[in-house]
């Protein structure tokens, strides 16, 4: 890793190039977040008045990056002059940029800004010469230090300034990272190995981008186009899999609404470009869907992750989500900000997903916001035709082993909790509500819209109040159960 400053002088901001034409088929179209001069991500909103301020950082470093991505030229509503304009501006602020040319956000801007020259048949030398530059600093700063989504970004727009520019030296390292990066990154059941669906659609969107570049453009032709169309077959797979029948995804790890294009989109481009799917049972990525007549539930009964990588890792073993009848019931607390704060803390706890706290500890110590120390391993799984049984020993540390049941009927959903321990700990499942549910509570029972959950050996139930996070910077008041018990716990969901 080379550690000089991104935006220091001694990087020229200039370098003379010569671009090529490229044909490019039409892509996945973003969502409008730019209008007048006024910018709107992450739920945030900031309207310049006159220059753009490119360095704005009030909102945090991520809504920052957004803004320096220009994911914007690629919304049905803006013109060829305002995509201009913008680029032009950004250009001329060039010796005072600072995350921007960060390696990850140069990455992002990169392929944006080939498909609007590409879409717009645009030749500009004056784009055309710093974004040569730009790519020339992106290859001396890869992020290796980073691996996973990052190192994928940074291959995938050096193979889109490749063709752009038809530089050599571009290809050769784009094509190192994808060729190694794509077999490491995407799991045998086809899930990308920082399991967060949100990212795995993004990823996914990328690879369906550099097919649509390599197919049309004949300058090269290897076995890379192969790999990027067996690579996306698989993950269109999985991703079929995980989505639920109403088109959403489950907000698992670090994922969120409105980052990444939707399921509905993605199959349909992949369809466009010829892609199509290759459906592989859920195995390594220890996600498992269970899809009965009235209802769909997703659990997790894997690992947190790559040991190397667990930067988007929550501390949520044996988590689950639950929709009956296509509408959301027991979600996944979600995700509203990037920020290291108490908040961040708080969505990847334990207590934030729908599993089980043992005398108040973490399964995994998640920490410093995209850190964790030691994590939850699954140590026993046994698999049924309709139930699912997992250990893991996250509470090894306190003297614990957690072990959970799932078993699935047509009308029923039955939990079972067994904690074995030299000693009683106090235990708290938790069930995270989705904000339109209805609950209420009648002795050992409690209604959550038309279903029943009943309990067993149990010592209390509690209703609370958590924030549902569907969005980043939006926090939605909710209902989470709480079930008090110490040895064995056993729940049943009744439809």
């Amino acid at each position: 890793m080379n550690f000089r400053k991104y935006a220091a002088i001694d990087y020229k901001k200039v370098k003379g190039s010569k671009s090529f034409t490229i044909k490019l088929e039409s892509s996945i179209k973003h969502y409008t977040c730019y209008q007048n001069n006024e910018f709107t991500f992450l739920n945030r909103t900031k309207a310049f008045r006159g220059t753009i301020d490119w360095n704005f950082s009030e909102y945090g470093r991520l809504w920052t990056y957004n803004l320096t991505y220009f994911d914007f030229l690629h919304q049905k509503s803006i013109t060829k002059k305002e995509g201009l304009i913008l680029m032009h501006d950004f250009i001329d602020q060039s010796a005072t940029l600072n995350d921007a040319l960060e390696p990850f956000p140069i990455s992002l801007r990169g392929i944006n800004w080939v498909k609007f020259l590409a879409n717009q048949n645009i030749i500009d030398s004056r784009i055309n010469d710093s974004l040569f530059a730009q790519y020339h600093i992106l290859l001396e700063n890869l992020e290796y230090h980073l691996l996973g989504n990052h190192l994928l970004e940074n291959g995938f727009s050096l193979l889109f300034g490749a063709y752009y520019f038809q530089d050599e030296r571009f290809y050769t390292t784009a094509k190192k990272i994808l060729s190694a990066e794509l077999k490491e990154q995407i799991l045998s059941d086809g899930a990308h190995f920082e399991l967060s669906p949100m990212y795995h659609q993004t990823m996914l969107f990328r690879i369906l981008d550099c097919i649509n570049l390599v197919k049309n453009n004949s300058w090269k032709t290897d076995e890379l186009l192969a790999l990027l169309e067996s690579k996306a077959s698989v993950m269109l797979g999985w991703l079929e899999t995980i989505t639920y029948a109403n088109g959403s995804i489950p907000l698992l790890n670090d994922s969120t609404n409105g980052i990444a294009p939707t399921s509905h989109d993605l199959f349909a481009y992949a369809l466009l470009q010829g892609i199509y799917s290759t459906k592989l049972p859920l195995q390594v990525s220890g996600y498992r869907k269970i899809v009965k007549d009235h209802y769909e539930c997703i659990i997790d009964v894997g690992n947190i992750g790559p040991d190397y990588i667990p930067g988007h890792a929550h501390s949520d073993t044996f988590n689950f989500e639950l929709h009956i009848d296509e509408k959301a019931i027991i979600v996944d607390t979600g995700l509203s900000t990037y920020e290291t704060n108490i908040q961040r803390t708080s969505e990847r706890s334990t207590a934030a997903h729908n599993t089980v706290v043992i005398d108040r500890k973490e399964q995994s110590e998640v920490w410093g916001g995209f850190r964790v120390a030691k994590r939850a391993k699954v140590i026993r799984l046994i698999e049924n035709h309709d139930s699912i049984e997992a250990t893991h020993d996250g509470y090894l540390k306190i003297g614990a082993l957690h072990t959970r049941k799932f078993s699935f009927d047509t009308h029923k959903i039955t939990i079972e909790d067994m904690i074995k321990g030299k000693k009683l700990h106090q235990c708290i499942a938790y069930l995270h509500c989705h904000p339109d549910v209805t609950v209420t509570i009648n002795d050992n029972a409690i209604q959550i819209n038309n279903a029943k959950l009943t309990c067993f050996n149990h010592n209390s139930l509690a209703l609370n109040t958590y924030n549902y996070a569907p969005e980043f910077n939006t926090l939605i008041p909710s209902t989470v159960i709480e079930i008090m018990f110490n040895e064995t716990l056993k729940m049943e969901i009744s439809l």
